[in-house]
């Protein structure tokens, strides 16, 4: 957009478009060898490592013998177009427009199998990537009644292992789930 061969000024050119002139007159410069070397290895490091963050990926550097700083290794981690994999802040935190249901255990004594059980949803990190487990665990017994792993967030495994549980357990007289996003069944109920 700037013309420098214009009769007019560079700098009233940017304030015509609402630029800072350090813009019309930054040139990009290319990726030196260093960088790029460093760049192969982070790369192979966030292979094996995918939790690892800046800092972590930095001190494995620094153990293999790469004189780097934490900032320099997120700034080469952005350009690169990875981060860290880990559970991200406010996992929980519910849509605006569902329904909160009441709790319905607070002051209830739970003292033989089967009269309630609970169900949850969690993931496992992997060496490239995470897959998610869910399970179903009687409170009395603290028993795990069944289980299911998959590598995607959807309710069909989630429902596969509810009906592995009933299938072997027979059903609970009550059945409780947080208010996440895969269960149907999604609220203290009573049968």
């Amino acid at each position: 957009m700037i013309d420098r061969t214009h009769e007019l000024p560079v700098s009233r050119q940017c304030q015509v478009l609402s630029l800072a002139r350090s813009t019309a007159y930054y040139r990009a410069q290319p990726t030196s060898e260093v960088d790029l070397a460093i760049m192969r290895r982070i790369d192979e490091l966030h292979l094996e490592h995918p939790f690892a963050g800046s800092r972590m990926l930095r001190d494995m550097l620094r153990r293999e013998g790469t004189a780097i700083g934490r900032k320099h290794v997120t700034t080469l981690m952005k350009k690169m177009g990875i981060e860290a994999l880990y559970r991200k802040p406010r996992t929980s935190t519910r849509h605006a427009a569902h329904q909160v249901y009441p709790y319905l255990l607070r002051d209830m004594t739970i003292e033989r199998p089967g009269h309630v059980w609970c169900a949850d949803i969690t993931y496992i990190p992997m060496k490239r990537g995470f897959v998610y487990l869910f399970a179903v665990m009687d409170w009395a017994s603290r028993r795990v009644l069944s289980w299911q792993l998959s590598n995607t967030l959807t309710t069909d495994f989630c429902l596969q292992a509810v009906q592995q549980a009933i299938d072997r357990h027979g059903a609970p007289e009550i059945f409780n789930t947080d208010q996440g996003s895969q269960s149907g069944f999604n609220r203290s109920s009573q049968h």
